[in-house]
């Protein structure tokens, strides 16, 4: 049984060791998806649910992995599900430079409510596709128990606003392994999109997004 997760809002080190790398003068952040999980393969609605990568999810995250190769990493955010932190675990078997490690909850994914564990099919034929798409792609509807695309991006935004503070105090590149929705407000906020275009992203497996900040 996949277990529902309960987010913890905030920084949490869960990993540090002396630090090697110069301080920098401009910043990487690079974003990325985790893995392709068995929830995600089935077309399950997932949201807190503690869904584990697949084989495919594996190979995802290594192809994340080389893309980044050559990248220096210092310090790198996770969230508290497995997801999250076996992609993360596969790319940062290349990076020995990394010395922080930080957990927050703020990228969690959406919380889809009472939707989690459904197929995509069972609730359309169980509802319909209109609520289908209100409750799947729209901005401000959530689903019940659930959270709407507004709400994810609140946290979102306050996650933004504490990475940017700690970025500008440790001068140094970041990893961000993070999950579809919550990946949404922030491309949102670095790339400028309104909340049509964020709503009409599609933010793939293997992909890598970097951000350069200077400090």
């Amino acid at each position: 049984m996949v277990k529902r997760l309960k987010p913890k809002f905030g920084f949490k080190v869960v990993k540090e060791k002396k630090r090697n790398l110069p301080k920098q003068k401009t910043i990487s952040i690079f974003l990325f998806r985790h893995g392709m999980t068995s929830y995600n393969r089935d077309r399950k609605f997932t949201g807190w649910l503690d869904s584990k990568l697949t084989k495919q999810g594996f190979d995802d995250a290594k192809i994340v992995a080389l893309r980044l190769k050559k990248k220096k990493i210092g310090v790198a955010f996770q969230t508290g599900m497995a997801r999250s932190k076996e992609t993360l675990g596969e790319v940062l078997k290349g990076h020995k430079e990394t010395f922080m490690i930080v957990q927050d909850d703020r990228m969690f994914e959406r919380a889809y409510g009472k939707l989690e564990g459904l197929t995509h099919l069972q609730f359309v034929k169980k509802k319909s596709p209109e609520l289908y798409d209100l409750y799947h792609r729209s901005y401000d509807n959530p689903p019940p128990g659930g959270e709407s695309m507004k709400m994810v991006k609140t946290r979102v935004l306050a996650f933004i606003n504490d990475l940017l503070k700690f970025i500008k105090k440790h001068k140094v590149n970041v990893a961000i392994s993070a999950h579809g929705n919550s990946m949404r407000p922030f491309r949102q906020y670095f790339e400028k999109f309104n909340n049509v275009q964020m709503m009409k992203l599609y933010n793939a497996y293997d992909a890598v997004y970097e951000f350069k900040i200077k400090v």
